[in-house]
């Protein structure tokens, strides 16, 4: 076994602690990875959070960094190469889903970076808040030459959660999408809708947000708080992407959708309650959409290396992982939080 440095939570509502972890020795088909930037996720604010305590857990899906080590059938890497990797590190490979490039809807589940089952071996996966990770080769992706490291962690789970349906949904030049919520998935998505070509607008509780709508290329803001402005735009939007985290009513969006539009909720992934009136009138459409397979996965890091998209990010030693997560409890970012693992050294090294 190797043995590397992390930050694991023991139960619900402890403080991360840096402890030892223990990964498996390389099969043939797998990198090591260290783990030189990791994004911090409200599924790690949720999981740390609720831990019952029964298995270690170790957060982070969202990581950069450098091959140090390869199995002897990887072929794809090589030891010095940039990788990126995201919340999936195995599937079945045989499903419907898998063999369409989805492996994020297995459909024996996807093995998670953290908090998973290992398909080989049945140990738990701990997570990327650690210097260093053990992945198949197939679920590790060649980080894009001038995509900074720091700033392209996020990509591989806000990033492809917004690209997804962005894409599914035939966004480009002369689509006009809505962005709900100016939050880590938000910003992206105006981000990647802009460089798409479509008419960006934002949608976001008070005005205080006009500014950054116009640095991140968005073309409008609406103030989901003011009656004129809501009714002014029923109608309007081609595309409504909810990113929206908590629970909250999803008519108020609907009444935006043009006809035959579609409204994609990919914030709140809880109950969704929906007046079937609000379907009906203009044929609009609810989805939802997460995570990414390894195609659009691929190909959403060459799109943001080729059009400069990055998320807006402030970045952390990984000793401060904890105030991280309680200044994310409060929303205290803009827009995404980075550990930077690199003081994750043992003593004397």
């Amino acid at each position: 076994m190797r043995t590397t440095l992390g930050w694991q939570a023991d139960h619900a509502g402890a403080a991360l602690r840096r402890t030892s972890l223990r990964r498996r020795d390389l099969r043939a088909d797998d990198l090591a990875v260290r783990v030189d930037y990791c994004g911090v996720c409200h599924t790690d604010l949720h999981a740390v959070r609720a831990h019952p305590g029964e298995a270690p857990l170790v957060p982070g899906h969202e990581f950069t960094g450098v091959v140090t080590d390869i199995g002897q059938e990887v072929t794809r890497f090589a030891v010095g190469d940039q990788v990126a990797v995201g919340n999936i590190v195995d599937s079945c490979g045989g499903c419907a889903m898998c063999e369409v490039g989805q492996e994020n809807f297995c459909h024996e589940f996807p093995t998670l970076t953290y908090g998973g089952t290992d398909r080989r071996d049945g140990t738990t996966t701990l997570g990327a808040f650690s210097r260093e990770y053990v992945v198949r080769d197939v679920f590790a992706y060649p980080l894009p030459a001038g995509l900074d490291p720091a700033a392209a962690a996020p990509l591989l789970c806000a990033g492809i959660t917004v690209w997804e349906p962005l894409r599914a949904l035939g966004v480009g030049p002369g689509t006009r999408v809505a962005v709900a919520g100016l939050g880590g998935l938000g910003h992206l998505a105006v981000k990647l809708a802009v460089a798409l070509g479509a008419d960006t607008t934002v949608i976001s509780r008070s005005a205080d947000k006009a500014d950054d709508v116009r640095r991140l290329g968005g073309h409008d803001l609406i103030v989901s708080t003011d009656e004129r402005q809501m009714t002014a735009a029923r109608d309007r939007f081609d595309v409504v992407i909810d990113t929206i985290a908590v629970p909250h009513d999803v008519s108020p969006y609907l009444k935006l959708v043009a006809l035959d539009g579609t409204l994609s909720q990919v914030g709140h992934l809880g109950t969704v309650t929906v007046q079937a009136t609000d379907l009906l009138i203009g044929r609009k459409k609810l989805s939802s959409a997460g995570s990414g397979g390894r195609p659009a996965t691929a190909a959403l890091l060459e799109f943001c290396a080729q059009h400069d998209v990055a998320a807006d990010i402030e970045l952390l030693p990984s000793a401060r992982v904890n105030e991280a997560l309680d200044r994310l409890a409060r929303n205290d970012v803009r827009y995404r939080f980075v550990l930077d693992m690199s003081d994750l050294q043992w003593e004397g090294s």
